[in-house]
């Protein structure tokens, strides 16, 4: 029989036991070492993790909610516990109240943020709470964690999905296969939301038709930060509006445009919801992770039309207050809707029937960026409604610079205004504790052992797992009893987890059977492999690849050197970095933004071999670890060549320098210089890779600024600004640089020395425009054999005095700085200017020499 509802029955703690409720609901538990300790001791057997250990981390709502009554009333008289359960509780309250880097900051500055706003579709804070699905929620998880720590006052905003992702097995066959279990809030560490009478808060979306949609909204206590979280499984919507936070990133296209819109609109109204209940500050900055939660804006400019502000000076508002992160380096990972489908659930009888569609439909045009007049561009909407945008690593930064370049015409990819801030990861959370405890100031001696330990540990966390995988696909235990010498704590051992998309190439590595069964059997310097990932439900390509994999792992004559582990998740990931020696990546370059699990396993010491590509490509030095090389030229471009050639090299590596590096031990068995390699890791490398310093980044560069300018756009500026933002772009056209004059009479700068200077002078036409709508520039460099400016730098030309000549021509002048040998060249050129834009590519206007202007007689190169 089944249950036709559920619903939690809550135990009655004694008095003195009541703190570990507190303890349990705030998610801090997840990455506080004497907290999580705490717990296990409440059940030792269990410790929450139900009947399935490998599959479930700690989980102290779902122990409180088992544990025996017995129990509960020996841990009450326990001096013991009741010691340490105190100075948990004190110590949580401290965390939660005292001061941190960021009431320092403030306190000196006075100009930083009193709230931002976080939107994710996806937030990976504990196993015990699996709203995630990969990279990117671990990344917003390790975001609000890190802004926690430092203080920084941040609100969480995404979806409650009452199915998760998915979990994953195997058949038989090694085919992957999904189940949904349902997720009860009562067993979740989440609190609903509730207003002053008690009843649920809740918010409404208008939908077409008529018809409505409502959610609840949970809060999850990520330490200092709350993440609130939408749930549309309300009494009283339809079945299908009841379903639209069924799963992560599941159904159709309705579906998901309903999902986006609940996260970016709802969130919105969630946001002030929270606010006003809690009496917490209005964010400031509005933080978009990804185009997903785009809508946010949109529903923010209805606010400010509702008091009183037209569109354009209400987008000026929005832009101001707004940043904008992509992670995606190739057009194919954006979300795009039909047009016509976002303007229905959109216009006059949708969401937002008080702003004009026309005007929303803009702002997702993708036809800039070569893509379809029919759809509406997630990505092109958020870098519309941003005034701040930023990629996931240096390289990433460059490719989004590229990639969206048709939104700023006239300037080369260099200028595109997103920046970039490199991902980091949540210390606390990814390193192991024994690390902590014994890593620094350890010798070589302790450092080897300690990574043997946390490999041994590994290894039996391993065999459990093929073991109880083994048993779902139908094995018997008569079968199984080759898990027993699945892996050995003393060999070579690589990790490879993530998901599975086709860039990311997990099967490389099998590209050469023959030469990788020769690895992992080497008679002196074997090598072994964990792997795990999991593909997209709708990925028939990527569970093909699974299968692969899990077909030459299921060889007798290397299964106990290589093995697939299904469902991979939080609590199997923080057993795998640490108990890895080397971390193996080897996407195809450059479509991994940034690709952040390899910085987890750098914190235990684990060493990175990897393509360049993501935040490897930044930080990477040969004392960390290995660069595999990446195809070029025409073998680029031959997919099977560029693969075997990539594969080829990766063998190589592990052959001739990894494995050898490894097994190269001294008299005392200790291989000297792979426990330096390891040491550099953790003392050069860890530091780098912190959440802590990614979140001081936003704060600093993006967040303050963003503070700034929205404090600076009241309604009146709004309203000016946008004003002039609409005449300069009406008298554009009229803009002309005319005249341009190089060097001095009599000068000859073909034998110009380093370090000169040179004079510039230009005549502009300005049209209807005043000099301050406009700043002159000179823009000089190295150039290349087809006349383009390679490392440009900009000299700013100020007006001549003297007025305007016959033909309304106004002159600027400067003076250019001949700093690079070489080849050396320039040009002018006018771009908008007001002192309330972030950029001076803001406007995406330019005006540059004609080519009658370059090559006439209008140009003097004296």
């Amino acid at each position: 029989m089944k249950a036709i509802r559920r619903f939690t029955v809550r135990p009655v703690l004694p008095d003195t036991l009541r703190p570990l409720t507190d303890l349990a609901r705030n998610l801090r538990w997840s990455w506080h070492d004497p907290t999580r300790e705490l717990f296990d001791s409440v059940d030792p057997d269990h410790a929450g993790r139900g009947a399935d250990r490998r599959a479930d981390d700690l989980d102290p709502v779902r122990l409180l909610g088992s544990v025996s009554a017995a129990r509960l009333a020996a841990l009450a008289g326990d001096e013991d516990f009741q010691a340490r359960l105190r100075a948990a509780a004190e110590d949580l309250d401290h965390y939660l109240h005292a001061p941190r880097w960021y009431q320092e900051e403030r306190e000196r500055h006075g100009d930083l943020p009193a709230c931002i706003a976080y939107f994710s579709p996806e937030f990976g804070v504990a196993a015990a709470l699996p709203q995630y699905s990969g990279g990117l929620g671990i990344l917003a998880g390790d975001h609000l964690k890190a802004a926690s720590d430092l203080g920084v006052p941040l609100i969480g905003v995404g979806l409650l999905y009452r199915h998760g992702y998915f979990r994953q097995s195997l058949s038989r066959e090694g085919w992957q296969q999904e189940q949904y279990p349902v997720l009860d809030p009562g067993e979740l560490p989440v609190t609903l939301l509730r207003e002053s009478d008690g009843s649920p808060a809740r918010v409404t979306l208008a939908l077409p038709g008529g018809r409505s949609l409502d959610a609840h909204i949970w809060t999850a206590q990520v330490g200092r930060v709350p993440l609130l979280m939408l749930d549309s499984d309300v009494e009283g919507n339809a079945p299908a509006e009841r379903e639209v936070t069924d799963r992560l990133y599941g159904g159709g296209s309705e579906h998901r445009l309903l999902q986006e819109m609940l996260l970016g609109i709802g969130g919105v109204r969630a946001v002030r919801t929270y606010c006003r209940l809690t009496g917490t500050p209005a964010p400031e900055v509005f933080h978009t992770n990804e185009g997903h939660a785009g809508f946010l804006g949109l529903e923010r400019i209805r606010e400010l039309a509702e008091k009183g502000l037209d569109f354009d000076a209400a987008l000026e508002t929005v832009r101001a207050g707004t940043v904008f992160t992509t992670h995606t380096p190739v057009p194919a990972g954006i979300d795009r809707f039909e047009r016509s489908l976002v303007a229905r659930h959109l216009g006059e009888d949708g969401e937002l029937s008080g702003v004009d569609v026309g005007r929303i439909l803009a702002l997702g045009d993708e036809t800039p960026l070569g893509g379809e007049p029919g759809l509406f561009n997630m990505a092109a909407m958020g870098l519309r409604l941003a005034q701040r945008a930023n990629g996931v690593s240096t390289l990433h930064g460059s490719v989004s610079r590229e990639m969206f370049a048709g939104l700023w015409p006239g300037f080369d990819p260099e200028e595109v205004p997103i920046g970039s801030i490199t991902n980091g990861v949540h210390a606390p959370t990814w390193t192991a504790p024994e690390v902590g405890r014994r890593a620094e100031g350890a010798d070589d001696r302790e450092l080897w052992e300690l990574r043997r330990v946390l490999r041994e540990q590994l290894v039996t966390e391993v065999r459990e797992r093929v073991r109880h995988s083994w048993r779902q696909r139908g094995a018997g235990a008569a079968e199984l009893g080759w898990t027993d010498t699945v892996l050995d704590p003393d060999v070579l051992t690589i990790g490879f987890a993530r998901r599975v998309p086709s860039y990311k190439r997990l099967t490389l590595m099998l590209r050469d059977p023959d030469r990788l069964r020769a690895l992992l059997l080497h008679p002196e310097r074997p090598v072994q492999l964990v792997v795990a990932g999991k593909a997209h439900p709708a990925d028939h390509g990527g569970k093909r690849l699974v299968q692969e994999l899990v077909r030459f792992a299921d060889d007798p004559r290397v299964r106990h050197r290589i093995v697939f582990l299904p469902d991979y998740g939080m609590a199997m990931a923080r057993r795998l970095y640490p108990g890895c020696d080397v971390w193996l990546n080897n996407p195809l370059r450059p479509l991994e933004a940034c690709g952040t699990s390899g910085m987890k396993a750098a914190l235990n010491g684990c060493l990175n071999l990897s393509v360049l590509d993501g935040w490897w490509d930044e930080w990477y030095e040969s004392g960390f670890g290995w660069a595999i090389p990446t195809a070029d030229g025409a073998s680029a471009t031959d997919e099977e060549r560029r693969d075997d050639l990539e594969a080829a090299a990766l063998y190589e590596l592990i052959e001739r320098r990894v494995a050898p590096r490894f097994y190269d031990r001294g008299a005392d068995g200790v291989p000297v210089r792979w426990t330096e390699m390891v040491r550099r890791t953790l003392s050069d490398l860890g530091p780098k890779v912190l959440a802590d310093r990614m979140v001081r980044e936003y704060v600093e560069r993006l967040y303050a600024p963003a503070a700034r300018a929205h404090r600076a756009l009241a309604p009146a500026a709004a309203r000016e600004l946008a004003g002039w933002k609409s005449r300069v772009r009406g008298a554009w056209s009229k803009v002309a640089v005319d005249h341009i004059e190089v060097g001095e009479i009599g000068e000859d700068l073909a034998d110009a020395e380093l370090g000169a200077t040179t004079a510039v002078r230009v005549s502009v036409a300005l049209g209807d425009l005043l000099p301050d709508d406009v700043e002159v520039q000179a823009v000089a460099g190295r150039v290349t054999p087809d006349d383009a400016l390679v490392d440009a730098r900009v000299c700013v030309l100020k007006p001549a005095g003297g007025g305007p000549d016959l033909e309304g021509r106004l002159p600027y002048e400067g003076s250019l700085v001949l700093d690079r040998t070489g080849s050396f060249g320039c040009t002018v050129r006018v771009l908008p200017a007001h002192r309330l834009l972030a950029s001076s590519a803001e406007l995406g206007l330019v005006t540059l020499p004609t080519e009658t202007t370059r090559e006439g007689a209008g140009v003097l190169m004296r």
